[in-house]
């Protein structure tokens, strides 16, 4: 009898949803049916706890300023697509795809993974992870469960996920743990980097049509971060008189270049297709002073010397005043900035932050 009820109310969740009673789309209320989730660490709120792989982060300090502590959350407290879902009115976080069960799914899924890349080798010197790919496939499942709760009813399924927000963020693991890694991967070795860019652009096309093939409408794309700045590459390029190492940014830059012309693309191309560009680039050189940050350059935590490279040691110490420190550990960054990019992935500060316009708009369509 409960089980009946659950799908009932699901049944008339998607109902209100079509005639546009639910979501009302007011100041705090939920402004979308589901938000569904894919990219690698920046994102990854626990998918990884249970996966043989070096990449996961449910230890301490992990988590210390998260209320549930240590959860997977490559931070110390929320990352960006936590805020993101707060922004959009979900009144609680979205269920990583590991543990998200039942009429749950409705509300989104979050499918990232740390060490994850558009590439199925991305990462895999540190253990298993979910590549892309592999993401998609976990996705298509999900649609199958939804579906079958929805009495087979896949049009009807689909209609529902075209009302959903889907937020992907890929393509650091392939240069972190792949092109800048020629001790493990042959990559940097077989293609200059604007060859790898294009190649690496051409098959995150093809991902993210098939995303769209499985109902996707409304889709925001976040660009990579400069890696080049980042503490661990930092420390093991050095740089001269340049704050970050140049020549990793050029060749990421050639990737992200593409990105914006590929929504052009999709959104001529493709009908009824929504898809907008997140400039994390553009909204991480803004003014980091304006949110308390004044240091740019150390990790808060204590670096491990045993466990993946840049990440935090277990139980290791952590600084004080986290909300000053741009990153966490090696790689990721404190809840401060992960704040301060869902804010402006949301509402756009400036005309480069978001492309062709921010999450807040495509909420509305």
């Amino acid at each position: 009898m409960a089980s009946e009820m659950k799908i009932w109310f699901v049944l008339l969740t998607v109902l209100l949803v079509f005639i546009n009673l639910s979501p009302l789309l007011v100041k705090g209320e939920q402004q979308v049916p589901c938000l569904f989730i894919m990219g690698d660490s920046l994102f990854d709120n626990g998918n990884n706890n249970n996966l043989f792989t070096t990449a996961k982060a449910n230890y301490p300090p992990y988590g210390i300023d998260f209320p549930d502590g240590p959860t997977g959350r490559f931070t110390n407290g929320k990352n960006t697509a936590d805020f993101i879902a707060e922004l959009l009115g979900f009144d609680k976080y979205i269920e990583p795809f590991a543990t998200v069960k039942g009429v749950e799914m409705f509300r989104g899924v979050n499918y990232a993974s740390g060490a994850a890349g558009i590439r199925d080798e991305s990462g895999i010197h540190l253990g298993d992870r979910i590549s892309l790919n592999r993401q998609l496939r976990n996705h298509k499942e999900t649609i199958s469960h939804m579906s079958t709760l929805l009495e087979n009813n896949m049009t009807l399924t689909k209609e529902y996920l075209s009302k959903c927000i889907y937020i992907v963020g890929m393509g650091n693991n392939d240069y972190i743990n792949n092109y800048l890694m020629p001790q493990f991967y042959p990559s940097s070795l077989l293609y200059k980097p604007e060859k790898y860019a294009t190649i690496l652009a051409q098959q995150y096309e093809k991902q993210l049509k098939t995303l769209y093939r499985y109902g996707a409408r409304k889709v925001a794309v976040f660009g990579l971060g400069s890696i080049g700045c980042t503490p661990v590459e930092l420390d093991l390029y050095g740089t001269k008189d340049s704050p970050c190492v140049d020549s990793i940014n050029s060749a990421v830059l050639k990737f992200v270049d593409k990105l914006k012309p590929m929504i052009d693309d999709f959104n001529s191309n493709l009908p009824n297709a929504n898809f907008i560009y997140i400039n994390v680039t553009s909204i991480a050189i803004g003014d980091p002073a304006s949110i308390g940050i004044t240091n740019l350059a150390d990790p808060c935590c204590e670096i491990s010397s045993f466990i993946a490279k840049g990440q935090c040691s277990y139980g290791g110490s952590a600084c004080s005043d986290r909300a000053s420190h741009y990153f966490w550990d090696g790689f990721h960054p404190t809840e401060a900035p992960n704040k301060a990019t869902a804010e402006r992935a949301y509402t756009a500060l400036l005309p480069t932050d978001a492309y062709p316009f921010d999450i807040s708009h495509l909420a509305l369509l």
